[in-house]
């Protein structure tokens, strides 16, 4: 029995004597960081305030009805006419390419539009609905669906017949004399 004691006496003692060294590790440590956070307050009060950067948002904007300015961009956006040709020429390289440029959008547009009606056609036929009543109609007569195959229908005729005034518009230019190259 006096043992047992003796060695919970000494086990006791060597755990203390280990926490007695640690502790003044801990404290310098703790030192040390509170030395390195002031020396950090100090150098950002000593350190330059930044200079402001200006964005699209500081700077003041021109009103859209300024006929002067609209003016100004536009005939910065368009290439000089060539030599020959007057500058509202309808037959000039620069009145053709805005042509096509314009019915090339168009079918780009209707074409992205084209792809949003097909993703809610997907959505639509295998959308489930909490309510059942409106489960049930649509599982009848699937007017959502019915809607939307109306909507691209509508949308592919309409990027057809964009497709057949590009045609006609590469026809019109090739009787004209124009390059080919212009209505890319």
């Amino acid at each position: 029995m006096r043992f047992t004691i003796l060695l919970r006496a000494g086990a006791g003692a060597v755990l203390f004597g280990l926490v007695a060294l640690a502790t003044p590790a801990q404290d310098q440590s703790t030192d040390d960081v509170a030395a390195a956070a002031r020396k950090a307050r100090e150098q950002q009060k000593v350190a330059p305030k930044p200079k402001k950067v200006l964005t699209n948002d500081d700077m003041p904007s021109v009103p859209a009805d300024s006929k002067s300015g609209d003016a100004a961009a536009a005939k910065s956006d368009e290439k000089p006419a060539a030599p020959g040709e007057k500058p509202d020429d309808p037959n000039s390289e620069a009145a053709w390419r805005k042509r096509f440029q314009q019915i090339h959008d168009k079918i780009s547009s209707a074409q992205q539009e084209l792809d949003v009606l097909e993703r809610e056609l997907n959505k639509d036929q295998v959308q489930y609905y909490t309510d059942p009543q409106k489960a049930m109609q649509q599982q009848h007569d699937r007017s959502d669906v019915n809607d939307h195959m109306a909507k691209i229908d509508a949308k592919k005729k309409e990027i057809e017949s964009l497709n057949q005034q590009l045609s006609d518009m590469e026809d019109q230019l090739r009787k004209s004399g124009g390059d080919p190259g212009w209505a890319r």
